[in-house]
Parts: structure tokens; sequence; C-alpha cells
């Protein structure tokens, strides 16, 4: 038997009753993962319809406001998406003044990003449009749920989001 990757191996086992691996049960769970996504994502898209933006933009000004200074490759890698989307996805926000670039200090070609006010008030307005939908679902899952919830996304993601997670876990 193969060992599990490393980044697996620290979760517990789960039961032994594997009818959850039944290809309905996946497919069940894909439609859950569609339906969660769109919902999840409704609310904030209105605002940013509003405001001419969309959700790569959400997911950037998410990610510059969770790292303040983070250098353009490192989004980069935290996005997946290619340098010419992201240029105008940054042009946009720094064009609206809700991100800021800055020259970094050691090594001058880099670009550093961080949410201006402004980007700080509209991520956190989005944040707030998607945290009641959270909170409501946790508290009407129960905590033993919460984290089975966390185990089975931990265990979609790749090991490069596994690391992201857990680093900004032992920050908190």
């Amino acid at each position: 038997m193969k060992d599990k990757p490393k980044s697996m191996a620290t979760l517990p086992q789960a039961g032994t009753n594997l009818l959850f691996l039944r290809e309905e049960e996946i497919r069940t769970a894909q439609d859950l993962l569609f339906f969660a996504y769109r919902d999840f994502t409704d609310a904030a898209d209105r605002v940013l319809d509003e405001l001419g933006l969309g959700r790569a933009h959400h997911r950037a000004l998410h990610f510059i406001g969770r790292n303040p200074g983070i250098a353009v490759t490192d989004l980069l890698g935290l996005l997946r998406i290619t340098k010419q989307s992201l240029a105008r996805v940054l042009s946009a926000l720094v064009e609206q003044d809700y991100v800021v670039q800055a020259t970094g200090r050691a090594d001058r070609r880099q670009r550093l990003l961080t949410l201006t006010p402004k980007g700080q008030a509209l991520e956190r307005r989005l944040f707030e449009q998607q945290r009641e939908r959270l909170a409501t679902a946790y508290r009407d899952a129960g905590s033993g749920a919460v984290e089975g919830f966390r185990r089975v996304m931990r265990g979609i993601m790749d090991d490069e989001a596994r690391a992201y997670i857990e680093s900004r876990n032992r920050k908190s």
C-alpha cells in the first residue's frame, strides 16, 4: 500500500464505511460544490458588478488584503492566472484606487501590493456579503461538521494551497 502524501498524513483517518465513495455520492458532492460556489459568490458578484469589477478582482482584493505587501509574483502563484490577466486586474484596481504598488526594498524589480483605505473598505464590504452565509452554515452544521468540512476542503486542495492555509493558521 502506498504511503499518503505527507500533507495528508496528519489528517486522522475517516471511518471504514466507504459507502460515501460511491459514484453517486461523489457526483452529489460535485453538485454541492457547484451550487455552494454559485450561491456563495452571488452577493459579492452583485457588488462587484455595480463597480464594473469581477471575480478575478475579488480574488486579488482578498489575497492582497490577507497579505499586505505581497509581491506580484507571489500573487500570481496564489491566483494561478497569467501575467497578462493579472496585469489587467491590477491595472483596474490601481486606477480605481483600491490597490497601491510599491517597489521592493531589497529588490527594486519587485512590485509589492497593498490595499488602499478604499480597497480595504471594498474588501470588507465583499467579506461582509459572504460572512453571514458562512456563519449561518457553520452554526447550522455544528462544530464537528465544520471540522469535517475543513478536512474535506483541505483534501481537495493541492499541497501548495494546503501549505498556504497552514501558514495562515500558524500566524493566527
